[in-house]
């Protein structure tokens, strides 16, 4: 996957099934592909493509093991959709351009992106599909009537995902991360899913374990040693 945008972890790699040194010239390929793009990229790797070799494989090609993610998952019910820290958090889902610029800009510093990100960023974002029946649905919340956090819903044939959750630095730890992630979850549950996953930050993981979150495995992440 990739973006445009000289971020790395929004640029992804990732194999199914463990690599081997048969497959040093495909990682090769996929190098000259990224440099050719002037982009930098992660390099992720899931637990049935986990192994030694795999692991060998990827540092002979110059890729070392930068950090492991949780990955998690939880059944979507009434009780845990319910449980809030405050009320002072309203959250709108994005139906209009107009909305989508101010997910954009929120999400953007949440992330703490570069400046050197802003104009591929908002290029990346302007191409997101807001129909009624398109598989993603944004979130942006509302906090002393400001735009604070976002979040993401992406759903695919049986499986529904949540990304792009952010919170702008100010607004940290007042609840605004439970409640982007709940309007996602809200909005699984209205259209029949019966279970979301996601990945979690070290941050992030307090906050999804209060509406049910669990933890089922970590995905490995690798990236070109500078």
């Amino acid at each position: 996957m990739s973006t445009g945008i000289p971020v790395s972890d929004i640029n992804w790699v990732f194999n199914e099934s463990p690599l081997n040194n048969v497959c040093a010239e495909h990682v090769d390929e996929i190098k000259k592909y990224y440099e050719t793009l002037k982009l930098r990229f992660w390099w992720w790797v899931y637990p049935r493509g986990q192994s030694p070799e795999n692991n060998k494989t990827l540092q002979d090609a110059n890729l070392r093991l930068f950090k492991k993610v949780p990955c998690m998952a939880t059944t979507l019910n009434d009780s845990l959709l319910d449980y809030s820290l405050t009320d002072e958090v309203r959250v709108l889902q994005v139906k209009s351009k107009k909305d989508l610029l101010i997910w954009r800009d929120v999400s953007f510093e949440g992330f703490e992106m570069p400046d050197r990100a802003k104009a591929p960023y908002s290029f990346f974002v302007s191409s997101f599909d807001l129909d009624k029946d398109s598989p993603q649905k944004l979130f942006i919340a509302y906090r002393d009537e400001k735009p604070v956090a976002t979040s993401l819903l992406f759903t695919h044939q049986n499986t529904a995902g949540i990304y792009y959750v952010s919170t702008l630095p100010a607004y940290r730890n007042k609840g605004c991360g439970l409640k982007i992630t709940q309007a996602a979850m809200q909005s699984a549950k209205k259209a029949g899913f019966e279970n979301v996953i996601l990945q979690a930050t070290p941050m992030g993981k307090r906050i999804y374990k209060k509406v049910g979150f669990q933890e089922y495995c970590e995905a490995e992440i690798y990236k070109l040693r500078q």
